[in-house]
């Protein structure tokens, strides 16, 4: 398909865009132990009150862009996009990244998982009032997947949604969903029929996150944070026209959300090229640079973390060549936690007690959050569990895992595991 404008124009019209909008970043200072902020937490956590002004400066950057016709460069013209290709998108974003501009990380999930669900399962009048919205920023989305008694089991969820009309009821629990207590909608798969199979008797939905009956908590974590939240149902009414797929083909429209999910966890570069520079300078600031084990550790940190990019990469190449996202995004998302991890040891057998016991040294006790957030990131998007049976089921060609039962009524079974949104 011939573009309406080619990638050298494009890239002029962007930075045009940028230099009228946005302040260019100065030249990048070479790292320098104990100097700047030292927070290496895994989660973002923050006041409410800076949580606000942080969404409300991420929102007005976006419609910024979008209203210049660079909000949603390679969605379909018809629901509010450019029709361009994901080579503009790379040149819109390798341009952005040399200027200063809001934090867009809040839209992640919107955009990165609910977004492309909608586009693929919602009618068009969810399309046409949905899309454009959220790619300007008017809307904020987040997933609704997770809960107590059904993480990494999707199929298991006890969310029902009953039909009453043009409407359906929807009544239940989800646990673990980031951003709950700031969107404007989100997407549910619930059950509407439990005579069918588990994974037969699901319907996707996307409810009205300020209607009646919806009541959002937020969850505290070990970190001392809540990131997340557990929001509750009791009788929401959604119009069927908010209904994304067929009636009771929920599954469907769930792994189109898990593998953009994969796409945007896995793909994330955990443990990215900040983290990397101070573990690399950790050991000459803290005596070891001479410690064989030390020196050790430290390269088998390195070597993981660059396959790791290098497997993120070899993902985002088959994507942005048209191909549905495989199951090499399960090997990098399960990669990074075991990094992470790593991080953890290494930083753990370099500071000992100094990273557990506070005593306002730069680069000591800030990692405490890194080792406490690691965790989150075994279970968020899939639990290494399952993420390993994806690997063995579908990469090395070994069966499915015994026990699993696709064709008794879902009322007569019982529940499993988590998950994480």
């Amino acid at each position: 398909m011939a573009h309406p404008i080619d990638v050298d124009d494009f890239r002029t019209e962007v930075t045009a865009f940028l230099d009228a909008n946005a302040e260019r970043k100065p030249a990048e200072r070479q790292f320098e132990w104990g100097k700047g902020s030292d927070q290496v937490a895994v989660f973002e956590e923050r006041d409410p009150a800076v949580e606000r002004e942080l969404l409300a400066a991420a929102s007005a950057w976006r419609a910024k862009r979008y209203d210049a016709g660079l909000g949603w460069i390679t969605g379909p013209s018809e629901f509010g996009g450019r029709d361009l290709a994901a080579a503009h998108q790379r040149a819109y974003d390798t341009a952005e990244a040399g200027y200063r501009v809001p934090s867009q990380s809040v839209f992640t999930i919107g955009l990165g998982m609910v977004a492309p669900t909608v586009l693929a399962h919602g009618t068009d009048a969810a399309k046409n009032r949905l899309l454009a919205a959220m790619y300007r920023a008017d809307i904020v989305a987040c997933q609704l997947f997770s809960e107590p008694g059904s993480g990494s089991d999707l199929a298991s969820v006890q969310t029902r949604a009953d039909r009453d009309g043009d409407e359906w009821l929807i009544s239940g629990q989800k646990v673990w969903t980031t951003g709950a207590q700031f969107s404007d909608i989100g997407e549910v798969i619930a059950r509407t029929d439990p005579d069918l199979p588990k994974h037969q008797g699901l319907t996707g939905f996307i409810v009205d996150m300020k209607a009646p009956g919806v009541e959002v908590r937020p969850l505290r974590q070990m970190t001392g944070g809540a990131s997340f939240n557990e929001v509750f149902f009791n009788e929401v009414r959604v119009p069927d026209e908010d209904r994304l797929g067929d009636v009771n083909q929920g599954w469907t429209v769930a792994l189109t959300t898990l593998m953009n999910e994969r796409a945007a966890i896995g793909g994330g570069g955990m443990g990215g090229g900040d983290i990397m520079t101070r573990l690399l300078a950790m050991p000459r600031a803290f005596g070891c640079e001479d410690d064989p084990l030390v020196r050790q550790r430290l390269a088998d940190l390195v070597i993981h973390t660059r396959v790791h990019r290098y497997t993120i990469q070899r993902a985002m190449d088959r994507i942005r060549a048209g191909q549905l996202p495989g199951p090499e995004l399960s090997i990098a998302k399960l990669a990074g936690t075991n990094n992470m991890l790593r991080m953890g040891e290494f930083v753990a057998a370099v500071l000992g007690p100094r990273m557990t016991a506070d005593t306002g040294e730069w680069g000591t006790f800030a990692w405490n959050q890194l080792v406490l957030g690691t965790p989150g990131l075994r279970v968020a998007g899939g639990t290494d569990e399952v993420m390993r049976n994806i690997v063995g089921e579908r990469v090395l060609g070994l069966p499915k895992e015994p026990g699993i039962d696709t064709t008794s009524p879902f009322r007569e079974l019982r529940v499993g595991t988590q998950r994480q949104n």
